[in-house]
């Protein structure tokens, strides 16, 4: 069982880590989804994380209990959380995929803070903000959001 210390460092890590990609989107401007919104979105992630470990401590051997379905449910949804930020303009322009991708990874990362993995949630925000901070500077054709 994990001690209301666990749970609150879980949480407080998972705003930390969204926030900074997060902060990263709206620091450029880029898509709909801000410090805030993504900050929500991990926090949110991991609380569901928590729940569903708590789930499933809680009914172990009582009932059947499968705390990847709960996950599952979180990816889910914020498919559709996503697809809100993308905007179609004209026959060939997208915008706001790189926000709605970035969105889905704060996703992730709010599960494994919330699940207890923490080196994967550390690199996996680490990884996103390199990609969205560094590899805006190469002189590629993309999609501009």
């Amino acid at each position: 069982m994990l001690t209301d210390t666990q749970v609150v460092v879980r949480l407080f890590l998972a705003v930390v880590l969204g926030g900074i990609i997060g902060f990263e989107r709206e620091k450029h401007n880029k898509g709909m989804a801000g410090l805030r919104t993504h900050m929500l979105v991990s926090v949110g992630s991991a609380l569901i994380m928590l729940v569903s470990i708590h789930l499933f401590e809680i009914y172990a051997g009582k009932a059947p209990v499968d705390p990847a379905r709960i996950a599952a449910g979180v990816v889910t949804g914020i498919g559709f959380l996503g697809a809100g930020t993308i905007i179609r303009s004209g026959e060939s322009s997208v915008k706001g995929l790189t926000t709605a991708a970035s969105l889905w990874t704060v996703s992730g990362i709010g599960l494994a803070i919330g699940c207890g993995f923490y080196i994967a949630g550390w690199a996996t925000a680490v990884i996103a903000f390199t990609i969205l901070y560094l590899l805006r500077r190469l002189p590629i054709e993309e999609e501009k959001q």
